[in-house]
């Protein structure tokens, strides 16, 4: 009988302190470090930059978002400059790293989340949802669901409705150095844009990045070439990319089929991918 007296306010104990019931706690975010410039750009479209006190290096947009301290590349964090930030909660997307440094993070007493990252119509509005939940501001994801929703469905109308054999063959360059191709697979941010705006992956049989052959440049046939548009000066101009052997004998550099768009808006997966899907499909597609 004592046993069983003693045994009642300990399982009342566990149950307290169960992964359950911290869940339920409320996030202090008073003090918010956001890593990913999806991340920063969700939480100023649901109006809470307040609580905001540092961004990592992909965070670009908006641009008041520049004015807050850089606590580093969102893949090579330092443990040591973001605590030193004294934040109440840390959230990051998907991928951040290194693993390391999120091991150090995570053993710290500052709660620190992550949210799923999916390259896809669906993936963008969890992450709102996600993202408003950690914050306490379900109503106002809710709305910003609704509407970043919307915009993305009437954005990939046209890429629905485009039939295959119409479906241009895009071939996204992430860098060339030493004359080597390096470029999107499958499961990327580049390969998800590419379905997005109704067209093919013209180098969709492997996973990730990976450097071409000039033989699987050539079997590509890709009919458009997509890059990021890098505003330092110190990406590859088209000229070098005409002057490489095996994109010369593409229908898209013959074509001249080249664009360029800013990486965060064009690979954000963010509240703004619906721009990007128009201004993309106008650009590979015209009309």
């Amino acid at each position: 009988m004592l046993r069983g007296l003693f045994a009642l306010p300990l399982a009342a104990s566990l149950l307290a302190f169960s992964p359950a019931a911290y869940a339920q706690e409320k996030l202090d975010s008073t003090r918010l470090i956001s890593i990913g410039g999806d991340i920063t750009e969700i939480i100023y479209a649901l109006g809470e930059e307040k609580r905001l006190i540092a961004r990592d290096t992909t965070s670009l947009f908006p641009d008041q978002a520049l004015k807050l301290p850089d606590v580093g590349y969102m893949r090579a964090l330092s443990p040591e400059g973001i605590l030193a930030m004294n934040p109440t909660a840390i959230v990051a997307v998907e991928g951040s790293g290194p693993p390391e440094a999120l091991t150090v993070l995570r053993s710290a007493s500052v709660p620190f989340e992550t949210v799923p990252n999916a390259y896809t119509r669906d993936g963008i509005l969890a992450k709102i949802d996600k993202v408003g939940a950690l914050l306490g501001v379900e109503p106002k994801a809710a709305e910003l669901r609704q509407k970043v929703a919307t915009d993305l469905d009437a954005a990939m109308t046209s890429a629905a409705k485009r039939p295959e054999g119409e479906r241009k063959r895009v071939l996204f360059i992430l860098s060339m150095q030493g004359g080597k191709i390096m470029a999107s697979g499958t499961g990327t941010a580049a390969d998800g844009i590419i379905k997005l705006v109704g067209s093919i992956n013209a180098v969709g049989t492997f996973p990730g990045y990976k450097p071409l052959t000039d033989e699987a440049i050539i079997e590509a046939k890709p009919d458009v070439i997509l890059m990021m548009n890098r505003g330092d000066g110190a990406g590859t101009k088209n000229e070098d990319l005409m002057k490489q052997p095996a994109l010369a004998l593409t229908p898209a550099v013959q074509n001249k089929a080249i664009i360029r768009m800013d990486g965060l808006y064009l690979l954000g997966f963010g509240p703004r991918t619906a721009g990007a899907v128009r201004e993309l499909t106008q650009a590979i597609y015209g009309g």
